[in-house]
């Protein structure tokens, strides 16, 4: 008899808890589409997760992210804050680029006046040693001249009056003295023809390569400080002094991935919705020009309407949850993208997630 009722509860308890596991997941069962009037909307259509972003023309909100490595030594702004469009944001560590380019200053600068020195020869300076230079080779050849004449006019009056040697001599110190001219008078014509025209063309090309690189380095040190790209307001700064940032964006110790180390949005006015319709819905969507939609805000009552300003003709996996216990996460939707006025003292914001109920009118 113990054995029946140990049995019989056995089977009863496992037939209740297959009836609560099926009631509760009927329960939970999210509202993919609203048939007809929807409790939730005074719109009929679509039920779709939709996300607030600021109004762009196109994209999302603006994400910046630094295209140099680098901690962060001073934060300008605040969140909330509007900015117009070039204000420093963030500036980075930039003590070793600064180096770099003081070194690369003075290195155009050597360059470029060593080409000055070269355009400017040649040299009062140098011209007048060089000549003075002609002048005394000048003087020592007459000096060998007039010797080599006076021994050549006594040997012809009596050749025992001079001897071969000193004859030899004479004639050999003229001709020394006659190069010796000659290659003076050559070093006062190179000296007086100024710098070669293929050294300033090279010099000029080191000095332009020089102030390129300092041009470039400049450039480069102007990256380190992080600027507004256009008028917004900030929405958030995901990084604190100290943090090291690069191109990747900012580590988040929470998702331990990486994002955007701002976010910035459009100036506070119009705001945007983004909604994904579950692909096995884009069938029943009316045309563009008969969309209407509807928003609702989570916890509250309040409906907005919205304005269609353009769907992005490409379904992608879905990657905005609604928390739901049984939403499936292996879909694709297509982004619906629609704009509106928050009204005065209405509390929304970018990335709060909405209830977007899509449906259509003739018009």
């Amino acid at each position: 008899m113990g054995k029946k009722v140990a049995v019989f509860l056995v089977v009863f308890g496992a037939l209740g808890g297959l009836t609560s596991t099926y009631v509760f997941a009927v329960s939970r069962k999210p509202p993919l589409v609203a048939e007809g009037e929807s409790p939730k909307s005074s719109l009929p259509g679509i039920h779709a997760n939709g996300i607030v972003e600021s109004y762009q023309a196109n994209g999302e909100n603006v994400n910046i992210y630094p295209e140099i490595a680098g901690s962060i030594v001073r934060i300008l702004v605040g969140e909330g804050q509007a900015v117009t469009g070039g204000v420093t944001l963030l500036e980075l560590d930039d003590s070793i680029q600064k180096a770099n380019v003081e070194q690369l200053v003075s290195q155009a600068e050597a360059a470029n006046a060593l080409l000055d020195e070269l355009r400017a020869q040649p040299r009062k300076e140098s011209l007048d040693v060089a000549r003075a230079q002609v002048e005394m080779a000048r003087a020592s050849l007459k000096t060998a001249q007039d010797a080599l004449d006076k021994q050549e006019y006594s040997y012809k009056l009596d050749p025992e009056s001079v001897s071969k040697a000193a004859l030899d001599n004479a004639i050999n110190g003229q001709k020394v003295a006659k190069a010796n001219m000659d290659v003076v008078a050559r070093q006062y014509d190179l000296t007086k023809a100024g710098a070669w025209v293929f050294d300033v063309r090279n010099q000029e090309k080191q000095a332009e390569a020089l102030t390129k690189a300092y041009v470039a380095s400049s450039a480069l040190l102007g990256k380190y400080s992080i600027k507004a790209p256009s008028d917004g307001v900030v929405l958030s700064i995901n990084a604190t002094v100290g943090s090291f940032v690069s191109s990747q964006g900012a580590y988040d110790t929470y998702t331990q991935g990486f994002g955007p180390v701002v976010v910035m949005g459009t100036p506070k006015g119009t705001l945007a919705v983004r909604c994904y319709i579950d692909e096995i819905l884009i069938s029943r969507l009316p045309p563009a020009n008969m969309l209407q939609a509807e928003m609702l805000i989570r916890g509250t009552s309040t409906k907005i309407p919205l304005e269609f300003v353009r769907m992005q003709p490409y379904v992608s996996p879905k990657i905005q949850l609604s928390n739901e216990r049984q939403e499936k996460v292996d879909l694709r939707v297509l982004p619906l993208i629609f704009r509106f006025q928050p009204s005065p003292g209405m509390q929304v914001f970018p990335g709060e997630l909405v209830d977007v109920y899509v449906g259509g009118q003739a018009t």
